[in-house]
């Protein structure tokens, strides 16, 4: 009997719930013009509107990975869609709220919404960290991963045509909101209907299909104890590692966050040059972050070493990644900073599937939802740091300060993943030693 396909109709509603999740997210970088006129926010403030995201952001990322591990994948999806959807659609009275509530004060509005919507939004990629070690065969992690991540930056290039296209259609910031919000809702409804936990759940896996993937997990399904929470913290390479996705994230948010503003202030683009000429640096993620996963899979299968596929990979991209941002306050000419960024983004998308395969290499799969988030929670102090270092660097030393000390954290995440120990499982007992070791 011939395998089914399902694993791919769950990888691809995965890639779609976490897009939608990109683009709900970096839609307020393009109507921060607009808001920050309204409401008389300059760079500061504006940094701190952008990175209110960030706190809720890692406490959800933190408490997702744990509550799907517990109470299942698709509940846990399902609850943070449909709240962070309904939060979408809020933040258009924002301002008023804040008014209203706290004292006055439009910014606290804003707090009190991004917050909320960011601790929604935060257990997405744990979650599908979650679900793809459960219907990914070990040698289709790497592509399955590679699916789920190019949301990334597909939500990041499309934030830009969707959000500006419904700034001029409507001609109101408020609208943006709620027609987005509407749509995550709707897309919902969509994957309730077509996505389940694990594929004895499925109505259309075969028994080929299930037993392709029980086989192609075999060894990770045979160390399936879960692991208490301390555990992460005695683990190098699970420190190492997140730390390492710290720099991914930074960058990230710095780019989904202030390039529509940077791209404003230094170059004059309007709405209707902002659509397109922002898309242009996430081009060539799209392609690498598909690639990065491809190249790491063949780098296992050929050569049978994870520290070349996971360490001297990822250190060698993310040098390249740090030259190119340290290289732009170096450039005047749009075209020449446009391209730095988009080959410096390119090359940072390369590794993202390498942190997400770390976690899956080291920890059983009972525990890879809770350490997921762990990651990620450590991690996302970026959603929080990156905004607000942003717009107080830009606010006093200028815009080349910020691409500046991008780099420099570029750097800083090159070193950690050089230190990362792929080969060794994380263990109850930290004496176990070489038992966790892979063959």
């Amino acid at each position: 009997m011939k395998a089914s396909s399902t694993r791919y109709t769950i990888f691809s509603l995965l890639f779609l719930i976490a897009l939608i999740n990109y683009v709900d997210r970096g839609a307020l970088s393009f109507a921060a013009g607009a808001i920050a006129g309204e409401f008389h926010f300059n760079k500061v403030q504006l940094g701190a509107v952008l990175g209110y995201f960030g706190f809720g952001y890692l406490f959800g990322s933190l408490c997702g990975g744990f509550l799907a591990d517990r109470l299942g994948t698709k509940k846990v999806w399902l609850a943070a869609g449909i709240l962070w959807s309904l939060l979408e659609i809020a933040t258009a009275w924002a301002g008023e709220l804040g008014v209203a509530l706290f004292g006055g004060s439009a910014i606290m509005g804003f707090a009190a919404l991004r917050v909320l919507f960011g601790f929604t939004e935060g257990p997405a990629y744990a979650l599908m960290n979650k679900s793809i070690a459960h219907w990914a065969p070990d040698n289709e992690r790497g592509t399955a991963l590679g699916i789920g991540l190019l949301s990334t930056q597909v939500g990041s290039l499309l934030t830009a045509p969707i959000a500006v296209g419904l700034l001029l259609l409507t001609n109101d910031w408020r609208m943006m909101f709620m027609l987005l919000g509407a749509f995550s809702l709707l897309t919902m409804l969509l994957f309730a209907r077509h996505f389940t936990d694990v594929p004895e759940q499925h109505p259309r896996v075969n028994a080929a299909e299930r037993q392709l993937i029980f086989q192609g997990q075999k060894q990770r399904a045979e160390g399936g104890e879960s692991l208490p929470w301390w555990r992460f913290f005695t683990s190098r390479t699970l420190v190492c590692n997140a730390l390492g996705y710290f720099s991914f994230l930074y960058i990230t948010f710095t780019l989904v966050t202030w390039l529509p503003k940077y791209l404003q202030d230094s170059f004059h683009y309007d709405l209707h040059s902002l659509w397109y000429v922002a898309m242009i640096p996430w081009s060539g993620a799209c392609v690498t972050v598909l690639l990065g996963g491809r190249i790491s899979d063949y780098l296992l299968s050929r050569f049978d070493n994870l520290r070349l596929a996971r360490n001297v990979f990822a250190s060698c991209a993310l040098l390249g990644t740090a030259c190119c941002f340290m290289a732009i306050p170096w450039v005047h000419s749009a075209a020449g900073i446009i391209a730095l960024m988009t080959l410096g983004n390119a090359l940072n998308a390369l590794v993202n599937n390498v942190y997400w395969s770390v976690v899956i290499d080291v920890t059983p799969k009972a525990s890879v939802g809770a350490y997921s988030g762990m990651t990620l929670a450590i991690a996302n102090l970026s959603a929080v740091i990156a905004p607000m270092l942003c717009g107080w660097l830009a606010e006093y030393y200028g815009y080349s300060a910020m691409f500046t000390v991008t780099g420099g954290v570029a750097l800083v995440s090159m070193l950690a993943m050089m230190l990362l120990q792929p080969e060794k499982r994380v263990q109850h007992d930290p004496l176990a030693g070489a038992a966790g070791q892979l063959p």
